[in-house]
């Protein structure tokens, strides 16, 4: 009889046990989790998933010209802006050289001056203008210059509109060489520079010896004005 009692006993101390650790299961005293009245657990709310397309997408910035996909934001935009659009609609209304054709007037002696007029003439199809001085120099047959560049004669330049077929002149000066001494040469051309534009127009001289260098030799140029001379 005493070698049964003990088992007995620790069995039924150990039913109870495990009775007690099945109730407090069920009622979730210590882990937190709720039970269904069904007897079930319920399912925690799944996160949405992160993928890599999800992320590119929604850290990609749109940038000019382009749209990114699935973004309500982004906007194309035309590679031309409107700065160079504008840009692009301007237009120079400047005389080129290819456009204008050069000549001299007959000489208005006065005073002991030789005055000639140098006259630019718009040979295009197109209205341009021309604004300030031309450019003028005299060459021998070799194209050599003969003495310096003419000097500017102080004036207010203007600009002057010059429809197809008209003209604007400059006044050309000099003292006469057999009233100043001055040391001469005869050019063969005068070469005109058309305001801002670096080629010449030749225009060959007929109008004898020019002072070159020595006393009273420099020669002078005005600024352009509408016509062909005073």
């Amino acid at each position: 009889m005493a070698n049964t009692y003990r088992p007995v006993r620790r069995t039924a101390l150990l039913a109870g046990a495990v009775a007690l650790l099945g109730a407090l299961t069920a009622c979730g005293g210590d882990s937190g989790t709720r039970t269904a009245p069904d007897g079930s657990t319920p399912t925690a709310p799944t996160a949405a998933p992160t993928t890599a397309s999800t992320t590119a997408r929604e850290t990609t910035t749109a940038s000019p010209g382009t749209e990114v996909p699935g973004s309500p934001s982004a906007t194309a935009v035309p590679s031309d802006t409107a700065g160079s659009a504008s840009a692009s609609s301007r237009t120079d209304g400047r005389c080129r050289t290819t456009e204008l054709r050069a000549s001299v007037g007959r000489v208005d002696p006065g005073a002991g001056q030789r005055n000639f007029p140098v006259v630019l003439t718009n040979t295009s199809s197109r209205i341009c203008t021309l604004y300030g001085y031309p450019g003028a120099a005299f060459t021998d047959a070799s194209g050599k210059q003969l003495g310096p560049d003419p000097a500017r004669d102080p004036a207010s330049p203007r600009t002057v509109t010059l429809a197809p077929g008209r003209s604007a002149w400059a006044p050309l000066s000099f003292a006469s060489p057999d009233i100043s001494g001055a040391r001469t040469a005869a050019p063969a051309t005068l070469l005109v520079t058309p305001p801002d534009e670096r080629d010449a127009l030749e225009v060959t001289w007929k109008a004898g010896e020019v002072p070159v260098s020595g006393n009273e030799s420099e020669v002078s140029l005005g600024a352009l004005s509408p016509g062909t001379g005073p």
